[in-house]
């Protein structure tokens, strides 16, 4: 229950970060200065909880050889740097509330990539579930191709590549974590992609960008980096390293309808009964998989 716990927590908090981009898109903030932003408020957290493991555990520091070191930057790299690139990079072009339907098909992926690449077993109940929520989601992009199609392939294949690599992290993060624990994981992983996306805006938006960043540019990377990436990001994790990745995903149910609630009356975006038969769509085949899954897992054992 700890576990479940958790990932609903860090699902709904992960869920705020589209809005937080948004605001930060709408002062004129570019991709990589909005991701890098979002680094420069979580980069010291993490490193003065990493300092504080390490000084008050010598059990750790044995841990972190060079090889698990580079194993827990790669991984962290790829599910806090590129996922979260591809994911910045989409809301660029579409919705909040599109983005996080889309980004919600992840558990599908991880449930792929655990029979293609890690051993597990297909269970080809879940397969209804999953075209139902596709459905939902085509059901969305019908009406935004017919209403604002501009841009509107390029964002919907740039998240789904952030749900692509979020999905094969989440394998490889179970992974890292039942050798190096989650906070050690975590503080590393973040750490190597906060340099690399600090890095990544001081070569294309350059230094001087940020001496031009006003008092509320900055207020909203606060809450970006805090309430949208540190605090979730061990939640997330926790639950990963207590449920696992499958039963992590599924969890995720929850965020979409708190960046719906948010995109509506924070942003001002629209919700009409096509965004309900959608949204509801791809909320049942979540739900539907969630519980195949659970069930077929527990029969298992």
């Amino acid at each position: 229950m700890l576990g479940y716990g958790l990932a609903f927590a860090g699902a709904a908090l992960f869920s705020t970060k589209g809005i937080f981009i948004k605001l930060a898109f709408a002062q004129g903030v570019s991709v990589e200065a909005t991701l890098a932003l979002r680094m420069m408020m979580a980069l010291p957290i993490y490193l003065v909880i990493l300092a504080m493991l390490l000084l008050r555990n010598p059990k750790l520091r044995g841990l972190m050889t060079p090889g698990r070191l580079l194993g827990a930057m790669g991984v962290g790299a790829l599910g806090y740097y590129l996922s979260s690139y591809l994911d910045f990079a989409g809301l660029n072009f579409v919705s909040a509330q599109y983005e996080r339907l889309v980004l919600f098909t992840y558990p599908f992926f991880v449930l792929l990539f655990g029979v293609w690449f890690f051993g597990d077993r297909m269970n080809w109940k879940l397969v209804p579930a999953m075209l139902l929520s596709y459905s939902g989601l085509m059901v969305i992009f019908a009406w935004n191709l017919s209403v604002e199609p501009d841009g509107l392939v390029a964002g919907t294949l740039f998240v789904l590549g952030s749900a692509l690599t979020f999905a094969f992290y989440q394998h490889l993060a179970k992974r890292q974590m039942l050798v190096l624990g989650t906070m050690l994981f975590t503080c590393v992983g973040m750490s190597t992609a906060a340099v690399l996306a600090i890095g990544q805006s001081l070569v294309v938006d350059g230094p001087d960008t940020y001496a031009a960043f006003t008092p509320n540019i900055w207020a909203i990377g606060l809450m970006l980096g805090i309430f949208g990436t540190v605090l979730p990001s061990f939640l997330l994790n926790g639950g990963i390293a207590r449920i696992g990745a499958r039963a992590t995903s599924s969890t995720a149910s929850f965020g979409p309808i708190v960046t719906i609630a948010l995109a509506v009356f924070v942003l001002g975006e629209a919700f009409t009964w096509i965004h309900a038969l959608g949204t509801g769509l791809v909320l049942l085949g979540s739900w539907l998989f969630a519980r195949t899954d659970r069930n077929s897992r527990s029969r298992t054992k």
